[in-house]
């Protein structure tokens, strides 16, 4: 593979970049169009960057945009690491002209397990741990989300498959309508997992992880069908003891 640098219009959400890159970097940014992208390839040399254009501003500049980053090393998901974030800013506007998300492995052997849960997830945990030496019936609403979870993974997808194989796969919203074409997986500023895709314009956007409803030959947004807790009563909706054959409150058989 050569190693020559090639002028290339790398594209952004908000603009794009004329840009010097190698046939290894145009083979990142292309997403299997006739454009190139800049948030697959991640940051670039300032000095590789000749001109850069805003659409805020409308207006072309020589020379680099500013470029801003972090390396937060953060770990987001079994064996992924969030190892840097960044964004290409327009020196005159300050508007964002393209983002960027670099992942590693820990493992690079190895696969990549489930998301780590969100901080507020974990906060609650020790709050419905409490009431366990009340009654025997109590404890179970803590024993759901482990079941909840276990089973979510039937007909929601797990972030571990968008890292491996998600990218080039179409998009379809709820009306199967097609949307775009996944890139990567991101973290937004809440700190939440996201899909980033290639949108029908040829612009970046994100669908924040929770919208997946599945994930086959192509991905299918809508809002995932609830699944009752084991021991949910359908009729009145009592919380009943795991292995119950009928209510203890209306005396309806259990599923």
């Amino acid at each position: 593979m050569s190693s020559e640098l090639r002028i290339k219009k790398l594209r952004g959400s908000g603009g794009y970049v004329m840009a010097r890159v190698t046939d290894e970097q145009q083979m990142k940014g292309n997403l299997g169009g006739p454009d190139l992208f800049l948030a697959p390839i991640g940051r670039l040399d300032a000095d590789k960057i000749s001109k850069h254009f805003c659409n805020t501003c409308e207006k072309e500049f020589e020379g680099a945009p500013k470029i801003e980053f972090e390396n937060p090393n953060e770990e987001v998901a079994e064996n992924l690491i969030l190892a840097e974030r960044g964004q290409y800013i327009c020196n005159t506007c300050e508007s964002s002209i393209a983002e960027y998300r670099e992942f590693k492995k820990q493992d690079e052997a190895g696969d990549v397990g489930n998301a780590k849960p969100i901080e507020p997830q974990t906060e609650t945990a020790p709050q419905v741990e409490q009431p366990q030496q009340v009654t025997e019936s109590i404890p179970q609403p803590v024993e759901q989300p482990k079941i909840e979870s276990s089973q979510e993974t039937a007909t929601r997808p797990s972030p571990a498959t968008s890292v491996s194989s998600i990218e080039g796969r179409s998009v379809y919203d709820e009306n199967a309508n097609k949307i775009g074409i996944a890139k990567q997986v991101g973290i937004d500023s809440t700190q939440s997992m996201v899909l980033v895709i290639t949108q029908n314009d040829g612009t970046e956007g994100s669908i924040p992880w929770k919208n997946i409803k599945k994930v086959g030959e192509v991905i299918l947004l809508g809002n995932p069908e609830e699944i009752a807790p084991p021991g949910k009563c359908s009729n009145c909706g009592f919380s009943n003891k795991e292995g119950s054959k009928f209510c203890e409150e209306c005396g309806t058989p259990l599923q």
